[in-house]
């Protein structure tokens, strides 16, 4: 153990197993969602924010302000077929969450982006999960707080590797068949 830190030196091990298995996998798994969405059901409920499915909150998390792409880029990054990316698309604008242009660059190409609406939106649900998020960390104890603390970077770069994998992925196709 490292003197100053109580952590282990690099090559050492804490005497906790370094290998995930799966039912350590599968309880990660069970964890994330159900937190996610619980965070967002209280943003909403707290502050009267209106039920947004998670491919719209997607899209707008991929338009922050002053960025334009087209809905081919957008399909390709969600991973969506081009139908289902322009559907969801002809949704978001009705509802004035985005809106979309004739590209300057390339006048058979649209440009999408989001509203002032939906940018305003996206910082109310950003700062109530932030509050509440705050307000439970706040109930729990010190070594509880330490360990969530310890596991964010960690977090953050299976988030990483997961996203990596999923671009890494063949294009979805689209069925044309019908």
């Amino acid at each position: 153990m490292g003197r100053l830190t109580g952590h282990p030196e690099p090559g050492e091990t804490s005497g906790v197993t370094r290998k995930l298995d799966s039912a350590g996998a599968a309880r990660l798994s069970g964890v994330v969602p159900p937190l996610r969405r619980g965070l967002l059901q209280i943003a909403r409920a707290s502050r009267r924010l209106p039920e947004l499915p998670d491919a719209q909150i997607e899209v707008l998390r991929l338009l922050p302000a002053g960025v334009m792409r087209t809905p081919g880029e957008l399909a390709d990054v969600l991973r969506l077929s081009r139908p289902t990316i322009s559907n969801l698309l002809r949704l978001m604008e009705e509802q004035g969450l985005v809106s979309r242009r004739v590209s300057d660059r390339n006048r058979r190409h649209i440009e999408v982006r989001s509203t002032d609406h939906a940018l305003a939106l996206l910082a109310q649900f950003d700062a109530a999960s932030t509050e509440i998020l705050a307000s439970a960390l706040a109930e729990l104890a010190p070594s509880e707080l330490e360990a969530i603390a310890g596991a964010v970077p960690a977090l953050e770069q299976l988030r990483d590797h997961v996203v990596a994998r999923a671009r890494a992925l063949p294009p979805v196709e689209t069925d044309t068949s019908h």
